[in-house]
């Protein structure tokens, strides 16, 4: 009889306490795994930014004259809330039939601006407000070949997508591509300039390479890059 009641003793012992913990801590490996495909490589998750500041910063015309390039970068990071509204300055929703803040012929809207991190390869989803995550690692390197790019905090990476632009002719594809993105890129400088922030739009990438490293598809194009960043203390 004694035996049997510490049998179920320990059994129940067992039931209360030892199971819960085992339960909870495959719980945590399941959300852990998260982060892991199927092939066993770290995926990046997608950021919510906050919601853009669309009033304030400087006059239009004081803008206008701080306007610069600058090659020297802080390593500090961009917080969330500056780079939301860079991003919705670049090339954001400003009117509710979807239109942006950078106008694009045709309203084909094929600029895609990527976002390259130390912790990864963004997509800006400007409907959305997200930053959708597309490779984890560091692949600043990859997006120019000026030694300073490796250091920026934020290295936006403007590529066409072919595909959003119809039956058009190669030779517009490639015009109107470039023109749209020049809007993009100076909507960056401007909101820099009102921040007072640093920044380069560089056009020294070797394509080839940052194609492969964004794995991007063949009828997408790199067109320009643009660091950004706060200005590198010179003391």
């Amino acid at each position: 009889m004694n035996t049997k009641l510490f049998s179920t003793t320990i059994l129940l012992l067992t039931v209360l306490f030892v199971w819960p913990v085992q339960i909870r801590a495959m719980d945590a490996n399941s959300t852990a795994a998260k982060d892991v495909n199927a092939a066993g490589a770290v995926e990046l998750k997608s950021i919510q930014l906050p919601k853009p500041q669309t009033d304030g910063g400087k006059p239009l015309m004081q803008a206008l004259k701080d306007r610069k390039t600058s090659r020297k970068f802080s390593s500090e990071k961009l917080p969330m809330k500056i780079l939301s509204n860079m991003l919705w300055a670049a090339c954001g929703i400003n009117r509710e039939n979807g239109k942006r803040t950078a106008p694009t012929a045709y309203n084909n809207q094929e600029t895609d601006v990527y976002v390259a991190m130390a912790e990864g390869l963004y997509l800006y989803d400007a409907k959305a407000n997200i930053l959708v995550g597309v490779l984890a690692g560091d692949i600043r390197a990859a997006t120019g070949i000026q030694s300073f790019v490796k250091d920026a905090p934020v290295n936006l990476v403007f590529v066409a997508d072919f595909a959003k632009m119809g039956n058009m002719s190669a030779d517009k594809k490639e015009f109107y591509a470039a023109t749209d993105t020049g809007y993009i890129s100076q909507n960056v400088y401007l909101y820099c300039a009102s921040e007072g922030l640093s920044t380069v739009v560089r056009g020294l990438v070797d394509r080839p390479v940052c194609h492969a490293a964004m794995k991007l598809r063949p009828d997408q194009k790199v067109i320009l890059a643009q660091s950004v960043g706060y200005p590198k203390n010179s003391d």
